[in-house]
């Protein structure tokens, strides 16, 4: 089977003790979870890893997958210059997943980069694979970024990953970058009742493998709740189509007014 695995993760910086300072204290949940789920997939040992990040670059009628042997980034931009990275792409992967989006329809591709460096929707992710101990010479990554194409758009795109992965033989493992509502109690955003029945809806929709309803929330719900994730579950849901998957649910916490699932 080539997904070996896929897990649904927040990317809040503050949860890097470097960038936290303490802080990331008060959501030790999602830390305790982060590191069961990395250790986990250091477990399975992938040969590629796809991140689809909300902070990749993003277009409104394309899916732009990251171009090139290679890419870096740090944590400068949350003061934390010291917290760097450095990952290998798949480039026979990329190429192989950018002709068959086109072929099927989809608008898929290594155009128009503008910033090769990694987001932080992608170093976060990363940061805990490293503490796992993962392999960064050996694992390979797709990096992903979303899109404002439909829903079904964006499920195929991900049935075109997973069989991607199993023409090349490549064993995967998805990670599906993207935090639930920004506007829980206590947020700077602001708050409505939209954010809490959004993140409810979301989680349970994952922890029950149920993705038809994850596909078919409703819009205005989705909208008010300000969320940045849904776009990535989408993508991970297509790749799990017509598998036979067991989900768990591992944490959830809404500490900071933004909720991390």
């Amino acid at each position: 089977m080539s997904i070996l695995g896929a897990v649904a993760v927040p990317h809040p910086p503050i949860i890097l003790p470097e960038i936290g300072r303490g802080e990331e204290e008060k959501i030790s949940a999602t830390t305790t979870a982060y590191l069961e789920i990395s250790r986990r997939i250091v477990e399975l040992n992938p040969d590629t890893i796809i991140i689809t990040s909300p902070h990749s670059i993003l277009y409104a009628d394309y899916f732009h997958i990251s171009p090139g042997e290679a890419a870096t980034g740090n944590m400068a931009q949350f003061r934390a210059p010291q917290v760097k990275f450095a990952i290998n792409y798949d480039t026979d992967f990329v190429k192989k997943l950018s002709a068959d989006a086109m072929s099927a329809g989809v608008p898929a591709g290594v155009l128009g980069e503008r910033n090769p460096n990694l987001d932080h929707g992608t170093m976060v992710p990363l940061y805990f694979l490293q503490r796992a101990g993962l392999d960064f010479d050996r694992v390979k990554f797709l990096r992903i970024g979303l899109s404002g194409l439909s829903n079904a758009i964006h499920y195929k795109f991900g049935q075109i990953i997973s069989r991607a992965a199993d023409e090349l033989g490549r064993r995967i493992f998805f990670v599906a970058s993207g935090d639930l509502s920004h506007k829980l109690k206590g947020s700077h955003y602001g708050t409505v009742p939209e954010g809490a029945e959004f993140d409810s809806q979301v989680m349970e929709n994952l922890g029950g493998a149920n993705f038809l309803q994850l596909l078919t929330m409703d819009n205005k719900i989705c909208s008010r709740a300000a969320e940045c994730g849904l776009r990535s579950f989408w993508i991970m849901a297509g790749a799990l189509d017509k598998k036979s998957v067991r989900a768990e649910k591992l944490s959830y916490e809404g500490t900071f007014g933004v909720g991390y699932g």
